[in-house]
């Protein structure tokens, strides 16, 4: 090999055709590079050998002994199996293999094996079934899967076996070849082994704790790269010139009287960040965070309004078409009485008028665009963008957030992205880590908490009698199903046949109401409205209604099949009461079978912090499916986990701000081969960075 073949097709390397090649890039393994990097998943300590006559049920082991029967045979059903019987001194182990007719072709009697597998003991015989196997020397020496071996993610037409042999070509051949790019203060300052030996540890432990070391390294190397991009992300930002606004006690008087109420301490705090950030030289990239119903739309409402006092655009971005349609109707009740023109950008709009609302956009006759992914189309172009206000910021991500940014030219816009889904402070390091972060910590002054309680099959009817008295009270109440029509897959209540069940036979007498998804954007506003104004007693509802309703006068939550749904979505939906003077209440039906959903309904039942809520949705799913698995801002380790690795995780965030900005003052060789390989793992990713 040359240092070149480490970054060339893998189909070069001995013992990989053109099949295996294809099974490999089905890995995302294109180059040796990319095999190195690809790591175990799990190990298996086979460093002992059990003697037969003390192997337990259960155990998962090594086992070394002599072959005294082969068998094969077929059943009925065209299955093959294969039998050995291996021996030792202390007792013999029945071993069966399933549809692996070829094994009898290996096997013969007076072989030595090595075995590891699952226990089983059947009629007092010790079994096991499926095992590993390697044969072994005459000698009895040690066999190759002796050892803690490597497991790996693998998938079909590739056994570890084979992947373990090429796995050893490209380690051995390739050592020599890498590099190490952490200068050495940084490799003293953390005291991590050299890059060469965490490969090659990594791959083929020798010890339990040389593997741990090889971790560490890996993982702190992982996190050091990212949060150095990230570091870039916020440092050319923060480089670049934006919009210096002007903003006065007129100006945020102006603004205050548009609010018909006083606003909390956070709020104000807020408001003054975002005050000092806007009236920089330098632009805003600030997330903002605030629980269900903290009033994070009204700091959105001052950075916009504030901006466009100073003459500029606004655009506000929002994941759902719902969504942003609730925001329109909110930000005009807001406006009523402000000379602002706003317009509302969706999909689904005919040619003329979408020809239209592009030219007013172009051309400058409107103040505020709202709309969702529309916004950061090519054929959408802006006259003078100076403020971008982004909701739901986790269902997008950096490169969407840029593209919008893109979308002001120059001076760069400044920048406000909002959640309501509470970040854990581990994650907002690695999602949000090129964003300053504010928070709104508390409630709007008369919020009630919300009270909870699980509903079990038994006391259903008692539940349902409780409604009916809130809403004889004159309160209201959603019922909340996960599915619009019944699935003949799931057993489980669907939104479409249990409104009409709920009206005919539950609740005689009461008004129900039925929103979901899959009716028009015409029809859902109809439906809402009457709801907000009593016209309906009951909505039932899907998760549409988790955003884009506000009732003051809803005073029950109820969610069948609470089980199915994430803890997010709980809170998200809980949030939907509460927002009033009475006390609200939140009924969660379902038989929670896993140990997760049960996790769930607790931690909902035992707080309405959201907060504490975001922690533990992160500790039972983990970072990879706390937003959705499929969404753009969450990034994607091989190795390094922000929750476990938390620790390791701030220490090489800390090294790599300080790098990025020490790399100012000082560009020595080892500090060029570090941005080297920052630029190399992150280009495609980050379209702000830079190698300058």
């Amino acid at each position: 090999m040359t240092t070149l073949d480490l970054d060339k097709s893998i189909q070069y390397i001995k013992g990989v055709g053109p099949k295996r090649y294809k099974t490999l890039t089905r890995l995302g393994i294109y180059t040796p590079r990319d095999l190195l990097y690809y790591f175990p998943r799990a190990y298996q300590d086979r460093s002992q050998v059990v003697n037969i006559s003390e192997l337990v049920e259960g155990d998962t082991t090594m086992v070394q002994g002599k072959v005294t029967r082969v068998k094969s045979s077929t059943t009925r059903g065209w299955k093959s199996i294969f039998e050995i019987s291996v021996t030792d001194d202390t007792g013999t182990l029945m071993v069966k293999w399933f549809n692996q007719p070829y094994l009898k072709e290996k096997f013969q009697v007076d072989d030595l094996v090595l075995l590891y597998g699952r226990v089983s003991i059947y009629k007092e015989k010790r079994q096991m079934t499926n095992p590993d196997h390697e044969f072994i020397t005459e000698d009895g020496g040690p066999g190759e899967s002796m050892g803690i071996v490597p497991v790996y993610a693998l998938t079909e037409y590739m056994n570890q076996s084979t992947f373990r042999k090429l796995m050893t070509t490209v380690v051995y051949e390739s050592l020599s070849l890498i590099e190490e790019y952490f200068p050495e203060s940084i490799i003293q300052k953390q005291n991590l082994i050299p890059a060469v030996d965490a490969l090659r540890i990594i791959h083929f432990p020798d010890s339990l704790d040389g593997l741990d070391e090889a971790k560490r390294r890996l993982k702190y190397e992982e996190f050091f790269l990212f949060e150095s991009a990230m570091a870039l992300q916020k440092r050319e930002i923060k480089e670049v010139t934006g919009y210096q606004f002007f903003i006065d006690q007129k100006v945020e008087s102006h603004i205050f009287n548009l609010f018909p109420f006083t606003l909390t301490k956070s709020q104000e705090l807020v408001i003054r960040e975002v005050h000092r950030d806007m009236c920089s030289q330098k632009p805003m990239n600030r997330l903002l965070q605030g629980d269900v119903g903290s009033g994070k739309t009204v700091v959105a409402v001052y950075a916009l309004l504030a901006a466009i006092a100073n003459g500029v655009q606004s655009a506000f971005m929002a994941p759902t078409e719902l969504l942003a349609e609730q925001h329109y109707r909110t930000l005009n009740r807001y406006l009523a009485n402000a000379d602002i023109r706003v317009l509302l950008l969706k999909g689904g709009l005919k040619a003329r008028e979408r020809r239209e609302s592009l030219e007013q956009i172009k051309s400058g006759e409107v103040d505020l665009v709202i709309g969702t992914h529309a916004l950061i189309q090519k054929d959408v172009h802006f006259n003078r963008l100076g403020l971008i206000v982004i909701d739901e910021q986790h269902k997008f991500g950096v490169m969407q957030r840029t593209r919008l940014r893109h979308k002001g030219h120059h001076p760069h816009p400044d920048v406000l992205v909002m959640t309501a889904t509470p970040i854990p402070r581990s994650l907002s390091l690695t999602v949000f880590g090129d964003l300053d972060v504010s928070t709104i910590d508390e409630l709007p002054p008369g919020r009630i908490p919300v009270k909870t309680y699980g509903v079990t099959a038994g006391k259903q009817a008692d539940a349902y009698g409780f409604i009916r008295k809130e809403v004889e009270k004159g309160r209201q109440a959603y019922v909340v199903y996960p599915l619009v029509e019944e699935s003949e897959k799931l057993d489980l209540k669907a939104a479409t046949e249990e409104a009409k069940l709920l009206q005919e036979r539950v609740f005689p007498g009461l008004r129900v109401g039925l929103l979901h998804g899959q009716l028009k954007s015409d029809m859902k506003d109809f439906i809402m409205s009457d709801f907000i104004h009593h016209r309906f007693d009951i909505l039932v509802s899907t998760i549409v209604i988790e955003v884009g309703i506000d009732v003051p006068n809803a005073t029950i939550m109820a969610i069948e099949h609470a089980e199915r749904f994430g803890l997010a979505q709980l809170h998200q939906l809980r949030g939907r009461v509460g927002r009033g003077s009475h006390q609200s209440y939140c009924l969660l039906f379902g038989k929670p079978k896993s140990e997760g959903a049960r996790r769930r309904l607790k931690t909902m039942i035992a707080t309405n912090d959201g907060f504490r809520i975001a922690e533990e949705d992160l500790r039972i799913r983990g970072p990879g499916e706390f937003f959705g698995t499929r969404q753009h801002g969450i990034p994607e380790f091989k190795i390094g986990d922000i929750i476990q690795d938390h620790v390791i995780l701030k220490l090489a965030r800390e090294d790599a701000f300080a790098f990025v900005n020490e790399r100012v003052k000082s560009e020595t060789s080892e500090n060029r081969l570090l941005m080297k390989k920052i630029m190399e793992n992150f280009k495609d990713k980050f379209d702000l960075i830079h190698t300058g």
